[in-house]
């Protein structure tokens, strides 16, 4: 299958051990731009260079040709700043492209239990891994 990995930049590190593992399970898989730079610490997640780098490289149009090129997403969704399962605006923004072009989109932990999105990710069904990439088919 091939699979697009989405999420957090600060997950760079475990993003990496995903797509090794899929890669592993025979899926051909996508990943975000930067992201071993990121797990290496040679870029830094957030504030206005992240936006500018966003900008300077298209990289929410090129994370979503890859969505769009992928059978399906698989979203790792760890606990950051103290928030369990962590989703966050890009990550979101990224599920809803996979929801509108009808890919499966896969979650390794369950949503978070955050209010002003949990219904909209409740309603784009996605499939909860329970930590567990074998169970992704």
């Amino acid at each position: 299958m091939k699979i697009t990995i989405c999420g957090s930049m600060s997950f760079a590190k475990e993003m990496l051990d995903a797509e090794k593992k899929l890669k592993g399970l025979g899926h051909n898989v996508f990943m975000p731009d930067g992201c071993e730079k990121y797990a290496q610490g040679n870029i830094k997640e957030g504030g206005d260079e992240g936006a500018k780098r966003k900008i300077e490289n298209d990289l929410i149009r090129k994370h979503y040709n890859l969505i769009s090129e992928s059978e399906a997403i698989l979203v790792l969704n760890h606990e950051k700043r103290g928030i369990k399962n962590y989703i966050g605006g890009n990550a979101f923004l990224e599920m809803g492209f996979a929801h509108i072009l009808d890919k499966k989109i896969f979650l390794l932990n369950p949503a978070p239990e955050t209010d002003f999105m949990a219904q909209e990710i409740q309603a784009m069904r996605p499939v909860v891994l329970g930590g567990d990439l074998n169970k992704i088919l």
